[in-house]
């Protein structure tokens, strides 16, 4: 067991009594988010070595929903110039991502596919300002499979964003990574309480039929 299996068992067990939606991912509608898997937060750091600890699993979902010609997108954040807007969350953090750069890439282990879409936003919410919902609606998804960095921010806002227009959200706990533990369980625990069902990686490997049609335990 490693040690994103040891901590993500843990957060698990910790939100069983609020995480009991019966919710079952429909595969033929849903579609995989992989937020902000960027070189400004895997590179170096605490937070960068959480964020690295999460490439295997998520890149495992990313080939699943390839195989199964299911859409995989990808947010980049970029921060606006601040000549032609003013951006309060650049300000907050004093260290704004700006496109065309180095850390604003996509870690070269998740690179996209030629058939993933990629969405960049301004925001915390891959929804805010982008054509995230015309994407989804576009492919019938009504299912999202949440992944990516940081947790408690872009992820979290996204699957609150996601439930309020009224998509069912599966939040993938060790596919997800922040700072700290206590951020990572604070996340769960209110999103399993009113926004989305908290799932592991495998949760959605069995879930899946395979390429021969043999059928599997489903969430």
């Amino acid at each position: 067991m490693t040690d994103i299996d040891r901590r993500a068992a843990e957060w698990m067990e910790a939100i069983a009594g609020l995480n009991f939606r019966p919710m079952k991912l429909d595969l033929a509608r849903a579609c995989l988010l992989v937020i902000d898997m960027q070189r400004c937060f895997l590179d170096g750091g605490d937070q960068g070595e959480r964020a690295r600890a999460i490439v295997p699993n998520i890149d495992s979902l990313t080939k699943l929903f390839r195989l199964h010609n299911r859409p995989v997108i990808f947010t980049r954040h970029c921060d606006p110039d601040p000549a032609a807007e003013r951006s309060l969350l650049a300000e907050w953090w004093g260290s704004p991502i700006y496109e065309g750069t180095k850390e604003s890439q996509i870690v070269p282990a998740l690179t996209p596919d030629p058939a993933d879409t990629i969405v960049v936003k301004p925001r915390y919410s891959a929804f805010y300002r982008t054509d995230l919902k015309k994407v989804l609606r576009s492919r019938g998804a009504t299912d999202l499979v949440v992944t990516g960095t940081m947790t408690n921010m872009c992820c979290e806002t996204t699957a609150r964003d996601a439930f309020m227009r009224d998509f069912r959200v599966f939040f993938v706990a060790d596919a997800t990574a922040t700072a700290t533990d206590e951020m990572q369980l604070s996340t769960l625990r209110n999103l399993a309480f009113g926004f989305a069902k908290i799932v592991l990686t495998n949760d959605i490997l069995q879930s899946i039929p395979t390429p021969t049609g043999d059928p599997r335990e489903t969430l």
